[in-house]
């Protein structure tokens, strides 16, 4: 199992537009093969700062979900709410 963290920080402002299309896109995350769990956390101090946590089958299942239209189309909408650059961490389960 592939454990995926991303850590994301956004404009204050636009904490809400991210959680809406979180909100709107999390079903459709979960339901992708290989997807066996996905949560979202808010930082205790920094209000507008996010942690998704995803756990994949494997590698394979976590790279055909980044290269698909849903992972695109959903990055897309989320990347113009960022006030810092996101990092990634992927972590044998």
């Amino acid at each position: 199992m592939i454990i995926r963290i991303v850590r994301m920080s956004f404009q204050p402002e636009k904490v809400n537009e991210f959680r809406q299309i979180f909100n709107d896109s999390k079903s459709k995350i979960s339901g992708f093969e290989g997807c066996q769990h996905l949560a979202l956390h808010q930082d205790l101090k920094s209000s507008n700062v996010f942690f998704t946590i995803s756990h994949w089958e494997s590698d394979s299942h976590l790279e055909l979900y980044r290269n698909s239209d849903l992972f695109k189309s959903t990055w897309g909408k989320v990347k113009p709410l960022f006030n810092d650059q996101p990092t990634a961490y992927s972590l044998l389960g």
